[in-house]
């Protein structure tokens, strides 16, 4: 992605133009107001995502989706002295490794590692559960380290759920597909609203509906596929 954004560059593009054709891009029917019902319902929505803050901020930002959103783990991104966009990893590979032994972790980012931090924060704060949203091989990883309690929705025929669906053995969570923005939407609410059933019977107070659910940028189609996310 960096060097696209330095050839980019080199072709007289500017950032101004990036940010133009990103908001002229479609998004999915049916994503932005599924997060849009999620944030009304109370949920706390997070974003896992291999894309950079350039790129999830200024989609974000366009669709009204950026207050929606408590926290954003993706690569960095900066415009340097020369007004060229760069864009840096979110694990540094270059000094470190992540660690993760997991072979369709990207070395830049690995998901599942963010988790386990969410998952470790979320714990304290007396959050119970948490719904996770993806699509590519990078999505694996975190639906790995789901807990049985826990729900994960891969998008149907794409990495993730090829993934998922050949080491059901070693997922925990309860899964969920979806195969377009509508799908995606109607599953969401159902799982909130059965989430929210069971802990009002549990006689839990009105804080525990609240649940966490990373998602993946903006499920915006305007993402390179050389990423491990398309959204």
């Amino acid at each position: 992605m960096d060097r696209m954004m330095k050839e980019h560059h080199e072709q007289g593009k500017t950032v101004k133009d990036i940010e133009g054709v990103l908001k002229r891009v479609p998004v999915i029917p049916g994503v932005v107001s599924a997060v849009k019902a999620a944030h009304a319902l109370g949920c706390d929505l997070r974003i896992v995502s291999d894309a950079n803050v350039f790129l999830i901020d200024t989609i974000l930002n366009h669709l009204g989706l950026y207050d929606c959103f408590t926290e954003i783990n993706t690569n960095l991104s900066y415009v340097d002295e020369e007004g060229k966009l760069r864009i840096r990893p979110y694990h540094d590979f270059h000094t470190c490794s992540h660690g993760c032994n997991n072979h369709v972790c990207p070395p830049n980012m690995c998901k599942g590692l963010v988790i386990e931090r969410m998952q470790a924060s979320l714990a304290k704060e007396g959050k119970k559960r948490m719904i996770y949203l993806g699509d590519g091989p990078g999505d694996f990883c975190p639906s790995l380290k789901l807990k049985e309690h826990d729900y994960v929705m891969p998008r149907k025929d794409f990495p993730a759920w090829k993934l998922i669906n050949e080491n059901r053995h070693l997922i925990k969570a309860e899964i969920h597909g979806w195969a377009n923005g509508e799908e995606q939407q109607h599953i969401l609410l159902q799982i909130i609203k059965a989430i929210t059933i069971h802990e009002e019977r549990q006689f839990l107070s009105g804080d525990s509906k609240f649940q966490t659910i990373p998602i993946n940028a903006a499920h915006h189609e305007a993402l390179p596929k050389a990423l491990p996310l398309r959204y």
